[in-house]
């Protein structure tokens, strides 16, 4: 898949030359390049080009940046990478960066913060920036105007910290007002350091979200590990290694209101293969482990591909590019480094009818290329960001060797230096190479008034957008809820009047009306805001279930867990409804089990009376979950009922009942399985069954 250069002399000495250089043997592992010596080997795709924003010495060893409201930007440089932090002396450090002669490239940096352990995320916050470096959360302030932190305020405690690679990183602000952060699902026992009362919050199996503005946070479904896309509409992408793109579909609030469900896993992968075009052969040390990897499977008989090169092993700090300095088409793309690939790959987005989830796809003409590659080993891509001009940055850790040396054999290691490259860092600016070259002038949303800040939530560009909401967030002046209100009302920009419909919820003048004018609005990503605001409201029932008829399936998913808020016979006729229509889709039917109405025996016994149910696999599927709830929710009036009613269904869906009762009788509890009733509702259920399903019932005793 890389592209193969052959050198040919021309002349006998040039040749000679040649030959004589073959005879020394090339380093086991190259050395690093100038800045200008790593352009040349960048592969970008045509029609863009590439320059340095931030280099060595001003940065080093960075993985994270931000822009503030005021043009300046914040990198997070991680030294202790690969290495466990020394809590002693942690060389984590947040670099405050400025442009004093204005040509668009780093000329000063200060020491804003140093002395954090593991470092991996900033985001600007109330004049100050939040830093993630476990275990714990940071608020950090310069308050002397000497761009060095002299506040540094703990806001949460906690996160799992014995491995940088998978610790609390990646804040995102979305278009809800929470701020998203990736845990890879890492256990650890979260505290507010000003609400002690509110935890600790088990955050195991999950990835994590809080407001500052009322003081919340909670789990949140999906397992990202470096790297956070939240796009116009709050739906959430992230990276994870191997797993260069998923995406969470149902939030983690909905999975958690029903602690009996089978699988809370709340992330889907959406690409079909993980391909990618690398430029670079495979270090010695990786090709060697995978050959020894590789014999092992195969001496054990396991089909199974240890990949070497040309499948994403590092994918890293996917980002949503919403910009308006590339070409539209471009808008809407997610952006991946791939660190062990030294390249970029760009994501578009595609929608499937009959699917809730997105589907990833190549851009066009980078069928078989990736947007950006190099040929150099030491780039290493660790994040991108979508920039108040318009371009795209891209952070580059620059690193001889970038895996956690736990991974590498001892005696692989034993000759790569891992601290090589440590006082590098690049940071690139993508930008298109025809028209005008936009500048990073005219930065000043910190001096907008906030009436003024409600006028830019009608920007085309994200970052623009997403400041404005911040500003207005973090200030909760109430004076601009009118303004706000008419925005909404009408404004033509559907990704505008999401953001009021928000900002008012945040400034306390939420009300039933405009989350019933949401649902009805002619964008679907507006409606789908609009179902989950009107959970807070019993008057908007009617108007909700209405909204379970839309015809856009991501709307449909949503209606039915929002409807999973409410009790009743037509939310359970509109559960049953969207459940048939979808069966095929594991969401939808999770979607449905979250609910108490929806993961009843009463709910089940309605959809079994619904056409076509007989003989439905994907439905006889959801009665083995159903029955998986009931078993482990031990409720010994409902469990007896069930068995009772075994008879009543086909043989097919008796099987897949009995199935997930018994995986759900791993969770009843001892005192209901023993219990004399259960006892004879199992006898009596078996007494009329088949020689196969008795088999299954006899496993419940």
């Amino acid at each position: 898949m890389r592209k193969n250069t052959q050198v040919t002399a021309a002349f006998p000495l040039a040749a000679a030359v040649l030959m004589l250089a073959s005879c020394q043997e090339p380093p086991k592992y190259p050395a690093g390049l100038s800045v200008e010596d790593a352009l040349k080997k960048f592969e970008l795709k045509e029609g863009f080009s590439i320059e340095p924003f931030a280099t060595e010495p001003h940065v080093s060893s960075p993985v994270d940046m931000a822009f503030d409201e005021n043009g300046d930007v914040f990198v997070v440089e991680m030294a202790d990478y690969p290495f466990q932090a020394d809590t002693t002396q942690p060389r984590g450090r947040i670099k405050f960066l400025k442009d004093l002669n204005t040509d668009g490239k780093i000329d000063t940096a200060f020491v804003f913060a140093e002395g954090l352990p593991s470092a991996t995320s900033v985001f600007p916050w109330k004049g100050g920036v939040l830093v993630a470096a476990a275990p714990r959360i940071f608020f950090l302030k310069d308050t002397t105007g000497d761009h060095k932190a002299d506040i540094k305020e703990v806001l949460f405690t906690g996160f799992f910290d014995r491995n940088s690679e998978a610790q609390i990183t990646s804040f995102r602000l979305g278009v809800d007002n929470w701020i998203y952060a990736n845990n890879n699902g890492q256990a650890g026992k979260v505290t507010r350091t000003s609400n002690p009362a509110a935890g600790p919050l088990n955050v195991g199996g999950g990835d994590f979200r809080f407001r500052l503005d009322n003081d919340k946070f909670e789990t949140e479904s999906g397992n990202g590990q470096f790297g956070l896309a939240i796009d116009d509409w709050g739906n959430r992408f992230f990276s994870q290694n191997t797993l260069y793109i998923q995406q969470a579909p149902i939030q983690g609030r909905y999975l958690k209101r029903n602690p009996f469900l089978p699988s809370t896993r709340g992330s889907v992968k959406i690409y079909e293969d993980d391909v990618m075009y690398q430029q670079t052969p495979p270090p010695a040390w990786r090709a060697q482990r995978s050959a020894r990897r590789q014999h092992n499977y195969d001496s054990l008989g396991l089909d199974r591909v240890e990949w070497a090169e040309d499948h994403f092993t590092g994918a890293s700090g996917g980002t949503f590019y919403g910009g308006d300095g590339f070409p539209e088409e471009y808008y809407g793309s997610i952006f991946t480094g791939e660190v062990a690939g030294n390249l970029v790959h760009r994501t578009v987005l595609k929608t499937n009818p009959g699917k809730a989830e997105f589907e990833a796809t190549r851009g066009k003409g980078e069928e078989t290329r990736e947007f950006l590659a190099s040929t150099d080993s030491w780039f290493r891509p660790t994040t991108l960001y979508s920039a108040p001009d318009g371009y795209l940055y891209v952070v580059d850790m620059y690193l001889q060797h970038i895996e956690t040396p736990v991974s590498i054999p001892d005696d692989l290691k034993a000759d790569m230096d891992f601290e090589a490259g440590k006082e590098l860092g690049r940071i690139y600016r993508i930008f298109p190479t025809n028209g005008p070259k936009k500048e990073l002038k005219g930065i000043n949303l910190g001096s907008k008034t906030t009436a003024e800040l409600v006028e830019v939530l009608g920007n085309p560009d994200k970052w623009w957008r997403t400041t404005a909401q911040r500003l207005i967030l973090e200030r909760q002046d109430k004076s601009v809820i009118p303004a706000l209100k008419a925005q909404f009302e009408t404004h033509k920009d559907p990704r505008t009047r999401l953001l009021s419909l928000y900002l008012v919820e945040s400034l306390g003048g939420l009300d039933a009306g405009m989350a019933k004018a949401a649902m009805k609005d002619e964008n679907p990503g507006v409606r789908i805001h609009g179902a989950i605001l009107s959970e807070r409201y019993a008057q908007n029932l009617p108007d909700l279930l209405e909204l379970a008829k839309d015809a856009d399936d991501r709307v449909a998913l949503q209606v039915a867990l929002s409807l999973g808020q409410f009790q009743g016979a037509k939310v359970q006729e509109a559960l049953a409804q969207t459940l048939v229509k979808y069966a095929t889709q594991p969401l939808y039917r999770t979607a449905v089990l979250t609910s108490n109405t929806g993961s009843s025996l009463e709910f089940l016994n309605y959809v079994a009376k619904q056409p076509g149910f007989s003989g439905n696999a994907d439905l006889a599927k959801f009665a083995e979950d159903l029955a998986y709830v009931v078993a482990a929710r031990g409720n010994s009036g409902e469990l007896t009922s069930l068995l009772n009613g075994l008879s009543q269904f086909d043989a097919a869906v008796q099987k897949n009942i009995a199935q997930g009762l018994e995986k759900g009788f791993a969770k009843t509890p001892d005192a209901v399985k023993q219990s004399a009733s259960i006892k004879k509702a199992i006898e009596s259920a078996s007494a009329k069954a088949s020689d196969d399903l008795k088999a299954s019932l006899g496993k419940l005793k």
